[in-house]
């Protein structure tokens, strides 16, 4: 399983920014290849939070419950 990890900031103070895990079963199908390039399904997680703004993200391999970030 690919996991993105997204870098959210606040839009109400921008520098207060954090690393959360936006996997979900809606990127069931992300490819590394297509993580790396800002896979589809990324936006529309953003979409669905608009109180923050992507400042980027990583991809890593491993299971949802994995140990840390």
């Amino acid at each position: 399983m690919i996991r993105i990890i997204a870098v959210l900031c606040s839009l109400s103070s921008p520098t207060d920014c954090h690393e959360q895990i936006v996997t979900t079963s809606d990127f069931a199908d992300v490819t590394m290849q297509s993580c790396l390039i800002g896979a589809p399904q990324l936006a529309a997680w953003m979409a669905q939070h608009p109180a923050e703004r992507l400042a980027g993200w990583r991809c890593t391999i491993g299971k949802q419950g994995g140990r840390g970030i």
